[in-house]
């Protein structure tokens, strides 16, 4: 007979991982410079350094470093015992 488990260290890992306000704000941070990133790409001429170099970093930045960011970000918490 099989023997169902719950998993009750899943649905606390989920909890930990909600978003906050400041979450929010750097996934917006996150999507304007992938916007930008867009623009830039758009703009230039196919053979320019805009888009071909300076675009392609724009955009890696944004996909790669601050949305990731955005949601791994946790602010810390103190934990230690205040000393009188």
């Amino acid at each position: 007979m099989v023997k169902v488990k719950t998993i009750k260290k899943s649905a606390s890992f989920i909890s930990s991982l909600s978003l906050t306000k400041i979450n929010y704000i750097i996934f917006a941070i996150g999507m304007a410079v992938i916007l930008a990133g867009y623009i830039c790409m758009a703009s230039g001429d196919t053979s320019s350094f805009r888009s071909l170099t300076l675009a392609p970093i724009v955009l890696l930045i944004g996909y790669l470093v601050i949305i990731p960011l955005a949601i791994l970000y946790r602010k810390k918490e103190d934990n230690l015992p205040k000393e009188n």
